[in-house]
Formats: structure tokens, sequence, C-alpha cells
């Protein structure tokens, strides 16, 4: 099938996502697991993710629980190190279609100021065509309306759009509405579908 653009994820695609390792490296393993089962922290990250202001978001759920208080705070003071570190075969996977005339695109889950702090860290994040930050768009995946509005901004046929992510909700959004899609599993795996489609030598 044709593929007119290349759809990136960002977590766990070009860059590893991973806050339990941060924790267990800080706090230690034991610790970290009697805090993620108390306290819904994947959570309070969806909320700056669909655009909530990230140091307010932590800053209230910290104080909202004051027996984590310093753990949470972790969350956004050193929030850099819970995304890392990049994925360089990704990255060159990106650099490498958009070197051949393939565009690139980003669409990820990503609030607006933790976007701010990652651009200037992973300058390949201004490698895109166009960019689909979640926390400008106010919507996140896998939210039928976030296909939507790529769609509408990009005027390409959505059967034409391959989306790489690393979590099967996501795309079987994308595919019910005729994306094509590929899991993510590493970046050998997906070189490989490039290289079958043509995209890549």
């Amino acid at each position: 099938m044709t593929i007119n653009a290349v759809i990136f994820d960002i977590g766990n695609v070009l860059i590893e996502w991973q806050p339990e390792r941060f924790y267990d490296r800080t706090i230690g393993a034991d610790r970290r697991r009697a805090m993620f089962a108390a306290l819904d922290l994947h959570g309070m990250n969806d909320d700056v993710d669909k655009g909530a202001n990230f140091r307010d978001t932590v800053t209230a759920f910290a104080a909202a629980n004051p027996d984590w208080q310093a753990e949470i705070m972790m969350w956004h003071d050193n929030w850099i190190e819970l995304a890392a570190p990049a994925i360089p075969h990704s990255v060159e996977i990106l650099r490498n279609l958009r070197a051949g005339g393939t565009p690139v695109f980003a669409l990820s889950n990503f609030g607006i100021q933790t976007f701010d702090i990652a651009e200037p860290v992973y300058p390949f994040l201004t490698d895109f065509d166009r960019r689909y930050i979640s926390g400008h768009m106010g919507v996140t995946k896998p939210d039928a309306k976030i296909y939507k509005m790529v769609e509408a901004d990009c005027g390409l046929d959505p059967t034409t759009l391959l989306f790489v992510d690393d979590r099967q909700e996501n795309l079987d959004a994308a595919s019910a509405r005729g994306w094509q899609t590929h899991l993510f599993e590493g970046p050998a795996g997906f070189a490989d579908r490039l290289r079958d489609a043509g995209l890549l030598s």
C-alpha cells in the first residue's frame, strides 16, 4: 500500500519513558512499588499530557499526598531523567526517512511544558515535518478525535499514513480510521517494515 507519511510516537519509540526505572534507582524498588500501588502517578501525568500545567499539576498532587510529597516532586524536578535515554537506531530511522524524502510526523501524548524541557535535550524532536503534541491539542491517544485532527491538518488520505506506536490500543484507534500501523517492539523490526515498504534501503 502507498505510504505518504510516517507518523512516530515519541515515548518508548524515540525516547525511553520508564518512570519506574528512575524511582527504582533513586528510592529503591520496594518503596517505588509501594508508591505506584498507592498513587495514580500515570493518571497525574495523563492530565499533563492533556494540557494541564506541569508544575501546577505535580505540585497539587504532591500536596494532596503528603506522605509521598518529596517523591512526587521528583516527577517534576527530575523529569528529563524519567524520559531517557534516546533510542539511537529509531532516531537514525527518522532521519533516514526524512533524508529520503518521506514526510515524518510526530503524534505523541506529551505535555506542553514537558515537551519544552525535552526539545533542547533531544534535538531530533525538531526534525519532524509536522508535530502533533497532545498537550497543545487538548486530547490524547487513543481518543478518535486526535486522529481526526491529524487527518484534517495534514490533508493526506488516512490509508496512506503509517503510524508506529508502542501501545496496541493507540494503533487500534488509528486502524479504525484506516491508518496503516506498526507495533513498536524495537527499531530493528520497524526498520524491516519500512524496508519492505520501500522506504528504507
